[in-house]
């Protein structure tokens, strides 16, 4: 990298020319005794507020120096966050951050001061993870108010983050946080390895570093992304690593396993008994969601014995008069809902929801009266639909929804047997995911008694003495 110059001029013209002399960026020149001053800086990132009443003033105010005004300037100007440059790959780096650079002619050094403005939302409910009795903040885009919402909540000296840069353009910082006393030292080293490995371009959200940390050929998610702060802690004081990307509002907590996906932050805000029951429900909504629609179709096209009579008579008369098979209704009804899902997701809240009532009602009512599909697979769709509503993962949705349809092509192809056999498959797949060296199904395969107790379900706190052994933390005992 090209390194600064003494000519004060010659060294703005190659920060101009560095980005084509960006429209952005503003020059203010001063004299300082027999001294030429310039100072640098982009309106679009930083204050000009604070630079006008805090930098030029200070500038403007010393007239009369005798020694160095280098290290005048370094030691005397007004500013919380003073670093120095003197290369101008550098200077624009810290430019584009909010950086205001001063410039002193005759001197090949920078002197940069943070005068960040304020482009960030402030704090926030979370839009994508709501809860009745919890914490109501969320993260935000802004990484040093990220990193605040958790330190205020674990004042620990052993909570460590440690940052490495993404992206050969956009120098994204992102930030690995866990507990070093606690936290597994393998994992964490895989993970900084695996974010110094990533050579692209540009990161722009959390789930591009998702995609990099996760075992590529899953569909289901082993990385949780969340916006709570407060799952956050509950992570890092288990024993987990926390990664957060600079201008994203979602963290990334590793490893995410199946369980996880069946927990809600408010579990741990209520009673064990109320608890258990919702993950109980929750249970039976994810088994509901993937196997209803198969479980439809094998049942009436080839095990219709394990139908009782009354059931498989009105099953027949609804059918009676539909022209096409019970498969087909099935995946174009499901077909039809995940679009009406996407469209209220993408669509404003007002425009969304209107759409969603009309597609759901108006448009199931008229394939009913119409004949095109049957009452009963309307009912079991519609069942399906509102199962996988339970969960808020996106990736965990749409793992459900691949897994779905191979039941229902499994159900079509051999019944009940063709079910049985993308079970084993699913079962192997789990088996086989791991999120930095930790099984996918830990928590549910563990003959460790200790470990089942916020599992499937959950004992109550006075009982949570112990952090699960399979996550392979240094500190097994949690202190009371």
């Amino acid at each position: 990298m090209e390194k600064l110059k003494l000519d004060l001029h010659t060294n703005i013209k190659n920060i101009q020319n560095l980005n084509g002399n960006s429209g952005d960026m503003s020059i203010r020149y001063n004299q300082v005794g027999e001294t030429e001053v310039a100072t640098i800086f982009l309106e679009s990132t930083s204050s000009s507020d604070t630079i006008s009443n805090f930098i030029t003033r200070s500038i403007i105010d010393k007239k009369n120096i005798f020694d160095s005004i280098f290290n005048h300037f370094k030691n005397d100007l007004y500013n919380c966050k003073l670093v120095t440059s003197d290369k101008y790959e550098d200077i624009w780096h810290l430019l584009a951050s909010g950086y205001a650079i001063v410039l002193i002619d005759n001197c090949d050094k920078s002197i940069c001061l943070e005068t960040k403005a304020d482009l960030d939302r402030g704090i926030s409910e979370s839009t994508t993870e709501p809860v009745i009795r919890s914490s109501k903040d969320s993260l935000t885009e802004n990484h040093n108010k990220n990193i605040g919402l958790i330190r205020k909540r674990i004042k620990d000296h052993n909570l460590w983050f440690k940052d490495v840069t993404v992206g050969k353009r956009t120098t994204t910082k992102v930030s690995v946080g866990y507990l070093n006393d606690v936290a597994n030292k393998k994992g964490i080293k895989m993970t900084i390895d695996k974010l110094k490995n990533i050579n692209i371009d540009g990161i722009i959200d959390s789930g591009y570093v998702k995609e990099y940390l996760s075992q590529q050929n899953s569909t289901f998610p082993t990385i949780i992304s969340t916006e709570r702060p407060d799952l956050i802690c509950q992570a890092l004081l288990q024993g987990k690593i926390v990664v957060l990307v600079e201008n994203s509002p979602f963290a990334l907590i590793i490893p995410g396993l199946l369980t996880n996906y069946l927990h809600s932050p408010e579990d741990y805000t209520q009673s064990a008994s109320n608890v258990n029951f919702t993950r109980a429900l929750r249970l039976i909504a994810f088994l509901s969601t993937l196997f209803l629609p198969a479980l439809y179709i094998a049942t009436i096209n080839f095990n219709q014995e394990i139908i009782p009579g009354k059931l498989l008579l009105s099953a027949a008369v609804q059918r009676e008069g539909v022209p096409f098979p019970a498969a087909f209704e099935v995946i174009f009804l499901s077909i039809v809902f995940e679009i009406l899902r996407e469209v209220d997701i993408r669509k404003p809240s007002t425009m969304g929801t209107a759409i969603s009532i009309v597609g759901a009602l108006v448009l199931g009512d008229a394939a009913v009266t119409a004949g095109f599909v049957s009452p009963i697979a309307v009912i079991v769709v519609a069942l399906t639909s509102i199962c996988g509503l339970l969960f808020s993962d996106i990736d965990f949705i749409n793992a459900i929804r691949w897994w779905r349809f191979y039941f229902i092509i499994g159900a079509v192809t051999l019944g009940i047997v063709g079910i049985i056999f993308v079970l084993l498959l699913l079962i192997i797949k789990l088996s086989d995911l791991r999120s930095t060296g930790i099984d996918y199904l830990s928590q549910v395969t563990t003959p460790n008694l200790k470990d089942q107790k916020d599992g499937l379900f959950r004992v109550p706190w006075p009982k949570l003495t112990s952090r699960p052994s399979y996550l392979k933390v240094n500190d097994v005992i949690r202190q009371r």
